[in-house]
C-alpha cells in the first residue's frame, strides 16, 4: 500500500490492469529447474491448489545448484525468470519487506515505510544496517544499482517506466501484488518466488492459530464490533472488510459496525462531520499517516460530533500506528495488529 492516497491515486490502485485479475495467485504457478528450464505446476483453479502443486514441483527438483533459474508469473501474469535461490533481494514496499523478513531472509536494499522518511518502526530492529534505496515505490535507481540485486520485489508498482528501468538493472523484477490481492495471497506468492512456499504456508497457519486464540481471550469483548479508521487531513476514512487490519480483526472473530460491513480492500473517501457517526462502533481504532492528519484528528476531538460517538463516551478509542494498520499488510504487521487489539480489548 502506498503513501496517502488522493481519489485519483485510489482509483488507479483499484483499477485492475489487463492480466492483473489473476493477482498474486499467478506467483504460485512456478517452473523450477536448471537455467532456462520450466516445468509449470498445474492450476487447479484456487490459490491453495496452486500452492500445493508448486511446493511439490520444488521438492522434486531437489536443492538447486548455483546459477539455477526458475520461472514464475508475477501478479500481472508476466512470466519472469528468477534465481532459484536469490541472494540479494531488494524490496520496494514494506509489505515485500515484511514478507522477506518473516521468511527469515535479510534484504540487500529496502525502501522507507508508508508515509515515512524512514523504515517502518515495527521493523526497525530487523533492518538496521540495510541500505535504503528510496521511498515506498519510489526507488532511486543509482541506489538500487549499488545494492546489486539479483531479485527485485516491486510490490504493486504500476509505473511502467519505473518497471522498465528496474528490469534493466535485473530482469528478475516481480510485481508481487495486484490491486485486489489480500496479504495472505501476496505473501504466499512471495514465498514461492523465494523458494520458500512451504515456510510461507507454515507462517500463515501459525498466524491463523494465533488470531483464533487471541480472539478467544477477549472476554466480554469477544465478537465486538470494531471500527477501523484512518484520519486524513480532510477527515476520517473507515477501512473496508477485506482491508488488511479489518481482515485480522475478522480472523480474531470480531465484527465490523453495520455502517462498515462492506466488502472491499481499500478505504472510503474522507467523511464530513455530518457523517462522522459512520465511524462509531463498540471500539474505535484510530490511525494517521501524516502530521497534517494528526493535527486534524486532534482538532476534531474537541468537537461535539466526535464527543457524542458511543466509543468515545465509553472510553473505547485506541490510537494505533497507521504505517501498520493502513497498509496492505504482511505476517509481521498482522502480529502487531493482533497485539494491539488484544492489549486494548482484553484489558476491559
Amino acid at each position: 500500500m502506498s503513501t496517502p492516497q488522493s481519489p485519483l491515486h485510489l482509483a488507479r490502485r483499484r483499477a485492475v490492469q489487463a492480466g492483473a485479475a489473476t493477482g498474486a495467485a499467478t506467483l504460485l504457478l512456478v517452473g523450477c529447474g536448471s537455467s532456462g528450464s520450466s516445468d509449470k505446476a498445474s492450476d487447479k483453479g484456487s490459490p491453495s491448489a496452486a500452492g500445493t502443486s508448486a511446493a511439490a514441483t520444488t521438492a522434486a527438483a531437489g536443492s538447486p545448484a548455483a546459477g539455477d533459474k526458475r520461472t514464475v508469473k508475477d501478479a500481472t501474469g508476466t512470466a519472469v525468470e528468477i534465481p532459484a535461490e536469490p541472494k540479494r533481494i531488494v524490496t520496494l514496499t514494506q509489505e515485500d519487506l515484511d514478507a522477506v523478513l518473516a521468511l527469515g531472509l535479510k534484504p540487500a536494499g529496502i525502501t522507507n515505510g508508508q508515509g515515512l522518511n524512514e523504515p517502518p518502526a515495527y521493523l526497525k530492529d530487523k533492518v538496521q544496517g540495510i541500505p535504503v534505496v528510496g521511498n515506498l515505490l519510489q526507488p532511486v535507481m543509482d541506489k538500487v544499482i549499488a545494492a546489486k540485486p539479483d531479485l527485485i520485489l516491486a510490490g504493486d508498482m504500476q509505473d511502467q517506466q519505473v518497471l522498465k528501468q528496474l528490469r534493466e538493472i535485473t530482469p528478475a523484477t516481480l510485481v508481487t501484488m495486484a490491486p485486489t490481492d489480500d496479504w495472505k495471497l501476496s505473501f504466499r506468492g512471495i514465498g514461492n518466488a523465494l523458494n520458500k512456499l512451504e515456510a510461507a504456508n507454515k507462517v500463515i497457519a501459525d498466524y491463523d492459530a494465533k488470531a483464533v486464540k487471541a480472539g478467544g481471550e477477549l472476554g466480554a469483548n469477544k465478537g465486538a464490533a470494531v471500527s477501523i479508521v484512518r484520519w486524513n487531513p480532510t477527515g476520517p476514512s473507515w477501512m473496508e472488510k477485506k482491508q488488511f487490519a479489518s481482515g485480522v480483526a475478522l480472523d480474531m472473530g470480531l465484527t465490523r459496525p453495520k455502517a462498515q460491513d462492506k466488502d472491499g480492500n481499500a478505504h472510503t473517501p474522507a467523511l464530513s462531520l455530518e457523517k462522522i457517526n459512520e465511524i462509531d462502533g463498540d471500539w474505535l481504532f484510530l490511525s494517521t499517516l501524516t502530521d497534517d492528519g494528526k493535527a486534524a484528528l486532534k482538532d476534531v476531538q474537541s468537537k461535539p460530533a466526535y464527543q457524542e460517538l458511543g466509543a468515545v463516551k465509553n472510553n473505547h478509542t485506541v490510537t494505533v500506528d497507521g504505517s501498520v494498520w493502513s497498509t496492505r499488510g504482511g505476517p509481521l504487521a498482522a502480529d502487531v495488529v493482533i497485539g494491539d487489539i488484544g492489549k486494548a480489548l482484553a484489558a476491559k
